[in-house]
């Protein structure tokens, strides 16, 4: 038991480490980034800094599993060179045995980057698209659900426009039961358009069957209204614009997924990709618990035996390897090639199973 606690905590230090150290690693080369980015828009350093620290949750976020790579890699060779890997072994502790207390430090990990962070990360990115959408071209058009639709913002010269639609057809282009609220440039609600259906055409929305209220003048705005076969509203946004304002899927907490999947279906859209992403967070801790076993069983010997450096390399090359696999099974899970649960599952599955076969192949070794 006293082993088990000396790893785990040799373990967690070393990932608190190494995870302060990527943190300033991070925050210095986004913060040039930032700065490259918005060098044109009237952002000063104090709203860089603001947008480099909101960023850096979610790049230390992606990190984590690298980060466990060389946590597992840094603890196991300095165990080596300390010959207590060789006493534990002597000892009669068997090599998973050993790497009981890292997997479960790394499982634990990935629960509270699960239930803490991705909730942190939500907010955050959330808040620097809307930032740097807003530095660099001066509004912001965002799309929300709710139980009586979906909303939508686009903004322009002319002011701002508020549209709600009772659903959309799966492309984002076409929008059924639509209101259009009409604002000045100063705030003011100046027309209401309702329309059976708006489409989405290049540079403008296509309306039709429309009832049409003015609302800036001071008569009777229902003795004012008119009755259209088809209407034109300007705007500046495209089917790309639309399915943009989703929002990444690291955008939403991993604790409001479900509702807003929900809210997405019967808005009329897919929610393919947000499931994908759903079922691949709650596969986190599991895929971490894999990358201890893989790093750990090309780091697990004596370092007399030499080639530390290649063990090393190895280590780190096959954790890439299968965090790209991940992120391709992911892809391929997004476009609906492959179903959700084998997108999701079988890569932190696969490489559970091939990280225990190669520690056991190096203990019979």
């Amino acid at each position: 038991m006293i082993l088990h606690v000396y790893f785990a905590l040799r373990f967690l230090k070393i990932f608190l480490g190494l995870m302060l150290v990527f943190t300033l690693l991070v925050l210095l080369f986004d913060m040039i980034e930032q700065i490259r980015r918005l060098a044109d828009t009237p952002a000063g350093f104090r709203q860089v800094l603001g947008l480099t620290l909101l960023h850096a949750p979610e790049t230390l976020y992606e990190m984590i599993p690298l980060i466990t790579v060389l946590a597992t890699v840094a603890m196991f060779v300095s165990l080596a060179r300390s010959s207590e890997l060789v006493v534990t072994r002597a000892a009669g502790r068997a090599a998973l045995v050993t790497l009981l207390s890292p997997v479960l430090v790394a499982f634990g990990i990935g629960v509270v980057s699960l239930a803490v962070l991705n909730p942190i990360v939500a907010v955050t990115l959330k808040r620097y698209s809307t930032m740097v959408d807003f530095y660099l071209s001066g509004s912001v058009s965002t799309l929300s659900f709710s139980a009586e639709g979906l909303w939508l913002r686009q903004g322009g010269e002319d002011g701002q426009t508020v549209i709600h639609a009772a659903h959309a057809d799966p492309e984002g282009t076409r929008f059924y039961g639509v209101t259009f609220y009409g604002y000045a440039p100063g705030g003011g609600l100046e027309s209401r358009t309702e329309a059976e259906t708006a489409e989405l055409v290049v540079g403008e929305w296509l309306l039709s069957d429309v009832k049409f209220w003015p609302l800036s003048g001071t008569g009777n705005p229902e003795a004012q209204a008119e009755r259209r076969a088809e209407m034109r509203v300007p705007s500046s946004l495209t089917a790309d614009n639309i399915r943009d304002s989703f929002g990444e899927p690291s955008a939403i907490s991993i604790w409001d997924l479900p509702a807003y999947t929900s809210a997405l279906k019967e808005a009329g859209f897919s929610a393919r990709r947000y499931l994908v992403w759903l079922q691949t967070e709650l596969a986190r801790p599991f895929f971490l618990m894999a990358m201890v076993l893989i790093a750990a069983a090309f780091t697990m010997r004596h370092a007399r035996s030499g080639k530390v450096g290649l063990a090393v390399l190895t280590s780190i090359l096959m954790g890439f390897s299968l965090y790209y696999v991940k992120n391709f099974a992911q892809i391929l899970g997004d476009n609906g090639q492959i179903p959700i649960w084998v997108a999701a599952w079988a890569p932190p599955v696969a490489s559970l199973m091939l990280s225990v076969g190669l520690v056991l192949q190096m203990e019979d070794g």
